[in-house]
């Protein structure tokens, strides 16, 4: 089992900047795989970033060059720093954990942290 729990959200303006983060409730070395997801009203859930289980870090196209995912693994935190908010980033942004035991996949979820640009 692993527990996350995101803060950080909130309402920004356009072009600003927000940082979330992700505890989990136990160490990160443990997990395959950690990312944030983001899900848009009347959308689909969609990766947002992540690193993979190989410490590789993967980004959708949308976010590339404004969006960084980091982790401090002292503190079994991952962070996602978003810069140059625009209004079509706005959605309900969920930290997401793959663990992978005995040959099988386990899926968790943070609550998910509302994230709105507006002017």
């Amino acid at each position: 089992q692993v527990q996350l729990v995101e803060s950080g959200g909130g309402l920004v303006q356009p072009g600003g900047s927000l940082r979330l983060s992700c505890a989990a409730s136990r160490s990160i070395f443990s997990i395959n795989s950690m990312g944030w997801y983001r899900q848009a009203p009347g959308k689909q859930r969609e990766l947002v970033a992540a690193f993979t289980s190989s410490g590789s870090t993967n980004y959708v196209d949308s976010v590339k060059g404004r969006f960084t995912i980091s982790r401090d693994n002292a503190k079994n935190t991952v962070y996602l720093q978003m810069n140059s908010l625009k209004p079509e980033d706005t959605a309900v942004y969920y930290c997401n954990a793959k663990v992978s035991m005995l040959g099988t996949w386990y899926n968790y979820w943070g609550q998910g942290t509302q994230v709105t640009v507006s002017s």
